[in-house]
């Protein structure tokens, strides 16, 4: 096969080369979309689910389509060391400046740049060192109290007024939307509240892991009537077939179907995992088509590149005490593993793992799938957390 013309894209966000099995998230976004613009109510979506099941693929296609359907979009990721309003100050200074070039624009888009200039200086965003300018006066009294909570749906309202001025509206998109603190959260809910009540033309579409509905509802009790929390799991075998078998049936080439049976078996349908073992595949096939030795001669390379870079950039941010306590949940076997037997393999009383448990949910490695119980957010990551502990380059043994 030639490498060049490989159909497969592994890479974090890359789009697939066949997007399926989610059909009826895109679908409930192209209505979130459609009724908004027509002034009516609708929940806003948040999407939920494990690292590499494709909630960034899916965050970018519908950008897309929101885009399509004439919406101005703005698509920023949360992390832990940048607060909410510096993510999205400059995107929404370069869209409001936007707005207010077009042709016969009214005064709103000059207003809401002067209540963006009254909500940077009271919560001081930076830029690379440098305070984000606008050249004219803040307007005060609108978004300026130095409360989160209190400024961003004031100045949410003025941004989604100015949007409705020019007939056109708009979609702010969050990735990785769980690294919010709990006020910034509770803002961002609290000013999609108000888009509903005053039906502006504003929705927020956000991705995160499995705790965010859980954050959301202890940040505001009402959040499940203003969002969608869509659980995007892996691929059933059927769509993960499709996931490798149509991107390269335009080349004349195709999969075995014990092939197919091993790859879905090794990836248990991730995305991320399926773009991989795809990618690795066609470039050791001589000929098609793909035959299941291929398969498992292509194991040890994608192993090996999981290992060195989906896994260990997860890995490296860990103190030792997190590693330890990874280690003793991969000893337990797959699957969600109890707080109590989990307290037993570290030799510790319950309470003692508390401390280190709330870190590693805070980093995004862990999270609690039901009470008592606590799982990797990372799928497969007990496996290699079970290479982890032989291999000296990992701080094994």
């Amino acid at each position: 096969m030639d490498p060049i013309r490989n159909p497969f894209s592994p890479g974090a966000g890359a789009p697939p080369p066949e997007l399926v099995g989610r059909d009826n998230v895109l679908e409930h976004a192209r209505i979130l979309l459609g009724r908004v613009k027509q002034r009516r109510t609708e929940k806003s979506i948040l999407l939920t689910g494990l690292r590499g099941v494709g909630k960034t693929v899916l965050l970018n296609e519908m950008e897309r389509i929101a885009q399509e359907n004439g919406y101005h979009t703005i698509l920023v990721e949360a992390h832990e060391q940048k607060p909410l309003g510096a993510l999205l100050a400059p995107p929404l200074r370069q869209l409001l400046y936007k707005l207010d070039r077009l042709a016969g624009a009214g005064h709103k888009a000059r207003q809401a740049l002067a209540v963006l200039k009254g909500f940077v200086g009271t919560i001081k965003v930076k830029m690379e060192g440098v305070e984000l300018g606008l050249d004219m006066n803040a307007e005060t009294g609108t978004a300026d109290s130095g409360d989160i909570e209190i400024d961003l749906p004031n100045l949410f309202t003025v941004v989604a007024e100015t949007a409705g001025e020019r007939g056109t509206c708009m979609a702010i998109m969050i990735d990785e939307i769980q690294y919010l603190d709990k006020k910034e959260l509770g803002a961002l809910i609290m000013s999609m509240h108000k888009m509903q009540q005053r039906q502006l033309p504003l929705v927020l579409m956000g991705a995160g892991l499995p705790i965010l509905p859980g954050l959301a509802g202890e940040s505001k009790s009402y959040a499940e009537r203003l969002f969608h929390f869509p659980d995007i799991g892996p691929l059933s075998e059927s769509d993960a077939s499709k996931a490798l078998q149509r991107p390269v049936k335009p080349y004349e080439v195709a999969f075995t179907d014990s092939a197919l049976r091993e790859i879905c078996r090794l990836t248990q349908g991730y995305p991320y995992f399926l773009q991989e073992w795809g990618y690795q595949a066609w470039n050791l096939a001589e000929v098609s088509p793909i035959s299941l030795t291929v398969v498992h001669n292509a194991s040890e390379t994608v192993t090996k590149r999981l290992d060195e870079n989906f896994f260990r950039v997860r890995f490296d941010r860990l103190t030792l005490g997190e590693k330890r306590f990874l280690r003793a949940m991969a000893e337990l076997g797959q699957g969600a593993q109890r707080s109590s037997e989990l307290a037993e393999t570290l030799s510790v009383k319950i309470q003692r793992i508390g401390p280190t448990r709330a870190k590693l949910i805070n980093k995004g490695m862990i999270y609690s799938p039901a009470h008592g119980y606590l799982a990797f957010t990372v799928p497969l990551f007990d496996a290699f957390m079970q290479r982890a502990m032989s291999d000296t380059r990992y701080g094994g043994h």
